[in-house]
């Protein structure tokens, strides 16, 4: 007697032995009370020949059996081969990230077309009565107020009081009455309504698919929800590609996953790199002051970056962990607004902080002023000076400095033989100058002497021209 047995890691034909401890079933569980009296009952069969055996009969098995059809088989197959791959991966259907990746994905995608809708209503209907614009801002109450009234001389006998506020209402009606718009056709107001009818289902179906995203999160990313909430959590794991990748990466890529491109460019400028990206969005970040939002996305992604691995990897389906950690993070924040209360204020002991005075140093900043520029002689251009008169400006400009009572006369003296050898320099300058102007004036009268002879006999002929 042949027995097939079906395990995990595939089928095993065993033979029984004695066939007669078959008849006393009542006993036949003491045969196998230990492997050696089991063995002795039964024997495996495994060898090449039971291998061929098995694909032949696999290969003809609609034949073998009847009433099996080929297109029963495959649906068998195919659930036994997802059956051993679950197995095998230990895959589970309640962690299926790729909804919430799909998901955020048509959540950001319907915002933009809304937004589109909303705006082109708006134009639209803003030739018939542009006031409605600035008294109704919501998109959403926009629409469904043009749905009701249509056209505007309809507005008086109409109740809003189901879709906008009193006084609302009651500037919608006065608008109405004074309008500068255009008059348009049933036909044009028509197409108006129906585009109002999308903007509002897309409204609707927008709020499905956000309550749909926000109990996916809550399933399978419960920490993370608990953290930074479920839109930042949802775009951070379709960032990623899946949680799992999402769980491999550290704390400092996560904090700027969403900033690749601004900390490629900084890199490639040498500038600051950004502090966060996608986390910037998280409440914890928003409530921190401006300059206290980098400390906060570094500390908010490490805290991340645990909650992620112990939603990917952990077995555990609460959110206990995020919301501990999300308390460590406020308790965090309120110490950073402390301390810089505390610098702002004086210093830590609530006296106020007392700084040395330094006038080379800026008012508010660390940096210190550029050290006054002193004057520098040597760039002056002096024009017309003698090398007397230089030395004799240099003689003056030199200080005075005490000495004792020899050398003092020795410069004193140095300085009167200065002084004579100046001054018989100016005599014979003077002489000098005095015998060039003699020169000068010998040669004038030379010059008289010798055109005197011909002047003369310019004047005879004057005299005689006159005198004819």
């Amino acid at each position: 007697m042949l027995l097939l047995f079906e395990t995990p890691a595939g089928f095993a034909l065993f033979k029984v032995l004695d066939e007669g401890k078959l008849s006393k079933v009542e006993d036949l569980g003491k045969e196998f009370s230990s492997p050696d009296s089991a063995r002795k009952k039964i024997e495996c069969v495994h060898n090449n020949a039971v291998m061929e055996l098995m694909r032949g009969v696999r290969s003809q098995l609609t034949e073998l059996i009847a009433g099996l059809a080929t297109q029963d088989l495959a649906p068998m197959s195919l659930g036994l081969s997802h059956s051993l791959s679950r197995y095998k991966l230990k895959f589970s259907p309640d962690k299926v990230d790729t909804m919430i990746i799909q998901a955020i994905g048509l959540l950001d995608d319907l915002d933009k077309e809304l937004n589109t809708y909303a705006m082109r209503v708006r134009e639209w209907y803003g030739w018939h009565f542009p006031e409605l614009a600035k008294i109704v801002q919501d998109n959403i109450l926009y629409a469904k107020s043009v749905k009701l009234m249509s056209s505007r001389d309809n507005a008086a006998k109409l109740d809003f009081s189901e879709i906008l506020p009193e006084e609302v209402e009651a500037e919608l009606k006065e608008a109405a009455v004074i309008s500068m718009g255009s008059d348009v056709s049933d036909v044009d107001l028509m197409n108006i309504k129906e585009l109002c009818d999308q903007v509002l289902s897309l409204a609707e179906y927008r709020a499905q698919l956000y309550d749909y995203l926000k109990n996916r999160m809550n399933t399978i990313a419960p920490n993370l929800t608990a953290l930074v909430g479920e839109l930042v959590g949802a775009r951070l794991i379709a960032h990623g590609g899946s949680l799992l990748n999402l769980a491999k990466q550290p704390g400092s890529t996560v904090q700027i996953l969403g900033a690749e491109k601004a900390l490629f460019r900084a890199l490639k400028t040498k500038h600051a790199t950004p502090k966060y990206g996608l986390l910037y969005h998280a409440s914890l970040v928003g409530q921190a002051p401006p300059k206290m939002k980098g400390k906060m996305s570094r500390s908010l992604a490490a805290k991340a970056a645990l909650t992620i691995r112990y939603d990917a990897l952990g077995d555990a389906q609460d959110d206990s962990m995020g919301l501990e950690n999300r308390l460590k993070l406020e308790a965090r924040l309120r110490n950073l607004e402390g301390k810089e209360l505390g610098r702002s204020a004086g210093s830590a002991k609530g006296k106020p902080k007392i700084e040395a005075y330094d006038k080379d140093r800026k008012k508010g900043a660390g940096g210190l002023i550029t050290p006054a520029k002193t004057y520098n002689p040597s760039a002056d251009a002096v024009l017309g000076r003698t090398p007397n008169s230089t030395a004799r400006n240099v003689e003056e400009e030199e200080p005075a400095k005490e000495a004792p009572d020899g050398e003092g006369e020795a410069k004193k003296e140095k300085k009167k033989k200065k002084k004579h050898l100046a001054e018989s320099d100016g005599v014979q300058n003077d002489d000098e100058g005095g015998k060039k102007k003699k020169k000068r004036k010998h040669a004038e009268a030379e010059q008289d002497d010798e055109e005197t002879p011909g002047k003369k006999k310019e004047k005879k002929k004057k005299k005689k021209k006159t005198e004819d």
